[in-house]
């Protein structure tokens, strides 16, 4: 038993507690931010309580605010913990390298995202070389079913977890080549494991191509995943296996790095 003095939590600090959770929740579903205002509002809190509040999550970095507009945004920093680690790096650290030589060799956007419950999360990202080029914003997410880094991820979990996170998932179609059945699902899953490379046919936005390989832990199970993204015409679907390989090979040194830390 620890030596540890473990005192309870007075309800003031639990309700300071709660109320932060809260403000996080509702800023998490506002990706264009919000004002202490609309927060309030939302919360039914008093506008000094909110306020105390969101000067603490700016002062720690999980909220930023912009002077212009007066708006409170979430920060990085939360993806940060969520993070596989090792001792010594943080998963981001280990597999930057491995991400500007994909990038390089592709000339693509290159981004490392790892999974959030049943969603994709991008939380790295080396933008493309050329002129007209893919980006999406850092903590950016989409269901894991219509993106390859979140197929290439779920493909490659431990077998009941997979499992779990399919029975999670509900369906909403975005393209004509969205999946849109657990069964379809399933299969592709299947055809991932066996190339170990996962591909989206424009599924989560239309005119966008991408191809991911999984990051693996020392049992072979996903982390994360490397993925470039650009338009089809510059991936187009006679290049992926290729494209593949090369992705491949990045994942596999990221893979490498982060369990050599491990």
């Amino acid at each position: 038993m620890s030596g540890e003095n473990l005192k309870p939590k007075s309800r003031s600090e639990v309700t300071s507690l709660q109320r932060g959770l809260d403000v996080l929740e509702v800023l998490a579903g506002r990706p264009e931010g919000a004002t202490l205002r609309e927060i309030t509002d939302e919360l039914a809190l008093p506008g000094a309580s909110v306020l105390r509040i969101v000067r603490t999550l700016v002062e720690l970095s999980y909220l930023s605010r912009d002077d212009r507009t007066k708006r409170y945004f979430m920060t990085n920093r939360l993806l940060s913990l969520g993070q596989p680690r090792t001792p010594s790096r943080g998963f981001a650290e280990s597999a930057f390298p491995a991400m500007r030589r994909v990038r390089n060799a592709t000339g693509e956007t290159t981004q490392l995202c790892c999974l959030n419950g049943v969603e994709m999360v991008v939380i790295e990202q080396l933008l493309s070389v050329h002129p007209f080029k893919y980006s999406a914003d850092l903590g950016a997410r989409c269901p894991c079913y219509s993106c390859a880094p979140g197929k290439a991820i779920v493909a490659f979990l431990p077998e009941e977890e997979r499992d779990v996170v399919v029975e999670k998932l509900q369906f909403k179609r975005f393209t004509e080549t969205t999946i849109s059945s657990r069964k379809a699902f399933r299969q592709e899953l299947v055809q991932i494991r066996e190339m170990g490379f996962a591909v989206d046919r424009a599924e989560g936005m239309a005119g966008i191509h991408c191809v991911a390989a999984p990051i693996l832990d020392r049992h072979g199970n996903a982390v994360g995943a490397i993925t470039i993204a650009a338009p089809m015409s510059r991936i187009p679907e006679d290049e992926f296996e290729v494209i593949g390989e090369v992705v491949k090979h990045g994942a596999r040194q990221a893979s490498d790095e982060f369990n050599q830390h491990s």
